[in-house]
C-alpha cells in the first residue's frame, strides 16, 4: 500500500479563511465564529479572468495557493485534481434562466464558467501550469473520490512527484438550493506525495495518510465532537467532510476515520 505524505493544507470556509485559522479552531485553541468567506479575486489572474472568477473559483484557488505556500514547490510543476460534487450551481441557474428568455443571448462569460473544469482552467492560467489536471464529481463521495484519484495518480507518477488536490462546493440559489441543500461554501486543498517519511532528504510532512476501501459503515467518521456549527458544515458540504481529517492533523492525533464513497463502500483514511 502506498502511504501519502500531506505536505501542505489550505482551507477556505465560513469562519475559516485560512489553514492557520482553521488549525487553531480545530485544535480547540480558538473559538469558532462563522462568517461568510470573502476571498479576494486571485491576484495572479490577468484582469479579465479576475473579473470573471466566481466565488466558487475564488475559494478553490485560494485554498490551493494556501496549500502550496511554504512547501517550496513550484505550482507550475504540479499535476492537479479538482473535485466538486456540484461545481457552481449559481452559474448553472443563470445559464438556464438566460436560455429560457426569448431573444436573450447566453452570456459568453456565464457559459465559460459553466463547465465543470472551469476552476482547473483558472488555476492553470493563474499559475502558468501546463501539467495534467483532472476534474471530477462523485456526489457526496466527491472528497473520497478525489483522494482515490490522488492515490492512483501518485502510484504511477515518478517517485517523489507531488500533486495538488482541491475539493470545493458551495450552495446554489433558489430554486436549486432546496433540491441540493448545502450548508455553506467550503474548499480544502492538500498537497500530497508518496510518503518518504524517515528517509534522508524527505520534505517535512504535516502527517501521513493511508487509504483503504471498506464496506459501508454506520458512521461517516470515527473521530467526533467537532462542535455543532462545524458538524453542520461537515454534514452539509461534501468538501467539508475533510474537517475530521483536518482536526486530527491540527491536534497531532493518529487514528482512522471513514469518508462516504460509493453506495456500499467507505474510504477509510488512517492518519499517523
Amino acid at each position: 500500500m502506498i502511504a501519502l505524505d500531506i505536505l501542505g493544507i489550505g482551507v477556505v470556509g465560513p469562519g475559516l479563511p485560512s489553514w492557520d485559522t482553521a488549525r487553531g479552531v480545530l485544535a480547540g485553541m480558538a473559538p469558532y465564529q462563522p462568517a461568510p468567506p470573502t476571498p479576494p479575486p486571485p491576484a495572479a489572474l490577468p484582469p479579465n479572468e479576475r473579473r470573471r472568477a466566481t466565488l466558487g473559483t475564488r475559494i478553490a484557488l485560494e485554498a490551493g495557493a494556501q496549500a502550496l505556500a511554504g512547501t517550496g514547490l513550484d505550482p507550475r510543476d504540479l499535476a492537479s485534481i479538482f473535485a466538486a460534487s456540484e461545481s457552481d450551481l449559481g452559474i448553472i441557474d443563470r445559464l438556464c434562466t438566460d436560455m429560457l428568455r426569448d431573444g436573450q443571448a447566453v452570456s459568453p462569460i456565464t457559459f465559460h464558467n459553466s463547465v465543470h473544469n472551469a476552476v482547473a482552467g483558472y488555476w492553470s492560467i493563474a499559475q502558468g501550469c501546463q501539467q495534467p489536471s483532472t476534474s471530477l464529481s462523485a456526489w457526496d463521495g466527491t472528497l473520497a473520490a478525489g483522494l482515490v484519484e490522488s492515490l492512483a495518480q501518485i502510484a504511477v507518477a515518478p517517485v517523489g512527484r507531488p500533486l495538488l488536490l482541491v475539493a470545493s462546493d458551495l450552495p446554489g440559489p433558489w430554486p436549486l438550493a432546496p433540491h441540493r441543500p448545502l450548508s455553506g461554501p467550503f474548499a480544502c486543498a492538500l498537497v500530497l506525495a508518496a510518503s518518504r517519511r524517515g528517509k534522508d532528504g524527505a520534505p517535512p510532512a504535516l502527517a501521513t495518510l493511508a487509504l483503504a476501501l471498506a464496506p459501508r459503515g454506520d458512521e461517516e467518521h470515527l473521530p467526533a465532537d467537532l462542535g455543532a456549527d462545524l458538524e453542520t458544515l461537515r454534514a452539509g458540504n461534501p468538501a467539508a467532510r475533510a474537517l475530521p481529517l483536518l482536526r486530527m492533523v491540527a491536534t497531532g492525533r493518529s487514528g482512522a476515520l471513514r469518508l462516504p464513497y460509493l453506495d456500499d463502500l467507505d474510504l477509510v483514511a488512517e492518519l499517523y
